[in-house]
């Protein structure tokens, strides 16, 4: 048995070269996945399922659900980018969606996964900006307004997050150790994967005498016009990283 997690793809129109790399993970390394979890971010982003019309996100879901009709269980968790995703697309990519954190069993070793950045708790302001759009009313709100709206909205939202992340420390960007001790204890101090960070690696944490791994995800990127991605992958006991 294979059980694969990816996150942070960011596919979107002006990085055709991602999107064909998820293309080819799909038909090619994924094929002997029995379960994939997809741990957030796979859109820069998403404005609602209104736009599955959209030539990308239809793509993406067809390609999603050919290849879940060849027996692999594929799960998803919103990310910071898709939190708006939701069972219109869950339906046309058969997928199932999570919620935040997820327990799940590989194998013996019980295993808590989420995107990542409700752990970044050091960024009150980003904290702030996450517990508004998160918030089922503030999203009802929003889906009522046109789509063109909605992506205006997006398009500044996404401009004024990069400028405000150039002017931030890189640190309080990173997971909180206080965060992440707590909800580790809290799920009885399982492994945690985890994307969101962009900053793959696999950390040794000591909670009340628990010794627990948190595996963190690699971000999908292009750099000079070639795709590069990463999957995390658990077989024979043990998980391991594959890249792309």
């Amino acid at each position: 048995m294979q059980i694969h997690f990816i996150s942070d793809l960011h596919l979107s129109a002006d990085r055709p070269e991602l999107t064909a790399l998820f293309e080819h993970y799909l038909t090619g390394p994924a094929q002997a996945a029995d379960s994939l979890y997809i741990l957030g971010d796979l859109f820069e982003y998403w404005a609602g399922d209104d736009d599955l019309d959209d030539p990308l996100n239809h793509g993406v879901a067809k390609a999603l659900a050919v290849f879940a009709e060849g027996g692999c269980k594929v799960h998803f968790m919103a990310g910071n980018r898709d939190f708006l995703l939701s069972s219109e697309f869950a339906t046309r990519a058969r997928l199932h969606i999570l919620d935040e954190p997820t327990l799940i069993q590989l194998g013996e070793q019980r295993t808590l996964l989420c995107h990542g950045d409700s752990l970044c708790t050091d960024d009150l302001a980003y904290q702030a900006f996450r517990n508004q759009v998160r918030n089922p009313a503030w999203q009802a709100q929003f889906l009522t307004q046109p789509l063109a709206v909605r992506k205006q909205i997006i398009a500044g939202v996404r401009k004024k997050s990069e400028t405000a992340k150039s002017e931030k420390d890189a640190a309080i960007m990173d997971v909180n150790g206080d965060t992440v001790a707590a909800l580790l204890r809290e799920h009885g101090f399982p492994l945690l994967i985890h994307g969101h960070t962009h900053r793959p690696a696999v950390h040794q944490i000591e909670v009340d005498g628990h010794r627990c791994e948190r595996w963190v995800l690699a971000d999908w990127r292009v750099e000079a016009e070639l795709a590069s991605g990463e999957v995390l992958t658990w077989a024979d006991g043990k998980l391991s990283r594959q890249p792309l």
